[in-house]
């Protein structure tokens, strides 16, 4: 769904046979049914969070398809509530599918992408992975660590043709807030007039960025400028994410 289904999409048209994952077989089946391209898509049921479950998905990809080209980090969920409000049980479970789930599957396909000579893995992170946003807290350390360990194994794949592409969309237009854990302190730190971009959109840039071989996407380019802000002069956008939070 999201994100994810709009990659299968822009991958497809490009000419790419494309894997689904999703914990729910039936909703990526259906998922695969919109996206077409039946004889280049397969959907298979997998929890990110089971390290067993992911090596059996590409154990299967690699039969179907006799290789792993492209692999891409998508799953993950947020957590609305405040750092001295939020249930750790909460906190543990989205840093297993957001974090820990991504650096099992890079685990599981790196040997894969060594033995070939090549491949790219790209993180579906966020830029709430370069500014901390209050309320989303415990969401935002996931996607700092993403884009950290992306980032650090960008430089040690390099020698092994294997590429990191982080991804950093802004708001995206998805049912992503609806799907969050909803805990006890419920703010959302966003200004009124950000509509936010597409997931075709985010889709995109992720091919756009994997065929440039770039190191980092941020979309839409325009948040470029409160991550460069926030680096620079931090207090002027708590002070700014502070007066939105409501």
């Amino acid at each position: 769904m999201g994100i994810g289904e709009a990659l299968t999409k822009v991958f497809a048209q490009a000419g790419a046979s494309v894997v689904m994952l999703s914990r729910d077989a039936t909703r990526a089946e259906a998922a695969r049914a919109r996206v077409g391209f039946p004889d280049r898509t397969v959907a298979l049921s997998c929890d990110v969070r089971n390290s067993e479950e992911v090596d059996r998905v590409l154990a299967l990809t690699l039969h179907h398809f006799k290789r792993v080209d492209v692999w891409i980090n998508n799953a993950g969920h947020g957590l609305l509530d405040s750092v001295s409000q939020m249930e750790m049980s909460a906190c543990h479970d989205m840093f297993a599918t957001n974090f820990f789930g991504a650096v099992s599957a890079m685990q599981a396909v790196i040997p894969v992408m060594r033995q070939q000579g090549s491949g790219t893995i790209i993180n579906i992170s966020s830029v709430a992975g370069h500014l901390p946003l209050p309320f989303h807290a415990a969401y935002s350390a996931t996607k700092f660590a993403l884009n950290a360990i992306g980032k650090a194994a960008g430089v040690e794949l390099k020698k092994d043709g294997i590429h990191v592409l982080t991804v950093c969309p802004g708001y995206v237009r998805t049912a992503f807030g609806e799907n969050a854990v909803q805990g006890r302190e419920l703010k959302r730190v966003r200004p009124g007039s950000v509509r936010g971009v597409s997931a075709e959109r985010v889709a995109r840039a992720s091919l756009r960025g994997y065929l440039k071989q770039k190191q980092e996407v941020v979309v839409p380019w325009t948040m470029h400028v409160p991550i460069k802000i926030y680096q620079l002069f931090p207090a002027v956008v708590e002070w700014a994410m502070g007066r939105m939070a409501g």
